[in-house]
């Protein structure tokens, strides 16, 4: 019997901020986990989408930890990172916590990741109109990719499996993913913190050294 092919389509930002809490869970190794999640699918790539981040005062080291695990990512030679981009503006907002006689709102730098949930759509979309896979998975909580989710089962005839990362009150999974995909299942704490590099690698730059507290 010939395996269903598989492309796996993760969605960077909302994989870590389901699974951050846990401990020992972010040097996370996304074949490994895939492979523990479709163990009876082929799986021809995995598409890792998120954004490079900048190192804020309070953090000098955010962004080289996020480098060093990308050069990790990068050791499989089926996974592709496909990135977006922040961007940071102003914004009024009320405070939680008014002080009295003080002003109705406040101002806040906003910065919001931009271009993963669009670049994830359009891989999806692309890759089921080029007859790439048999099966898409999605490691996503986001309902502003039920759309293509639903296009990709509908127009092409593809089922969708949906992971969620995110685990009880208040990041239930989404009504709407639930709504279109062929599954939704819970990316739960035992595969992600078994699906972990080791601590020391190697790539054709030298050597790779999971970050301090990861």
């Amino acid at each position: 019997m010939v395996s269903k092919r598989v492309i796996v389509y993760v969605d960077g930002f909302n994989l870590y901020y389901g699974v951050r809490h846990y401990i020992g869970a972010k040097w996370l190794d996304l074949g490994a986990l895939c492979r523990l999640l479709l163990p009876a699918y082929d799986i021809r790539e995995i598409k890792y989408f998120t954004a490079p981040v900048s190192s804020p005062p309070w953090d000098h080291q955010k962004s080289t930890r996020q480098q060093t695990y990308w050069r990790a990512l990068r050791t499989n030679p089926h996974l592709t990172i496909i990135e977006g981009h922040f961007i940071s503006n102003p914004a009024q907002v009320r405070p939680l916590s008014p002080i009295p006689g003080g002003p109705a709102t406040v101002t806040i730098m906003k910065t919001e990741e931009k271009g993963s949930d669009v670049n994830i759509a359009t891989h999806l979309l692309v890759d089921a109109f080029d007859d790439r896979f048999d099966v898409a998975a999605v490691i996503s909580n986001d309902s502003d990719l039920a759309p293509p989710i639903e296009v990709t089962r509908v127009r092409f005839g593809r089922d969708v499996i949906v992971f969620n990362p995110h685990q009880g009150k208040p990041k239930r999974p989404s009504r709407r993913l639930q709504q279109v995909a062929t599954q939704v299942r819970d990316l739960r704490r035992g595969p992600v913190c078994s699906s972990q590099f080791p601590d020391v690698m190697t790539d054709a730059q030298g050597t790779i050294t999971k970050p301090v507290g990861w």
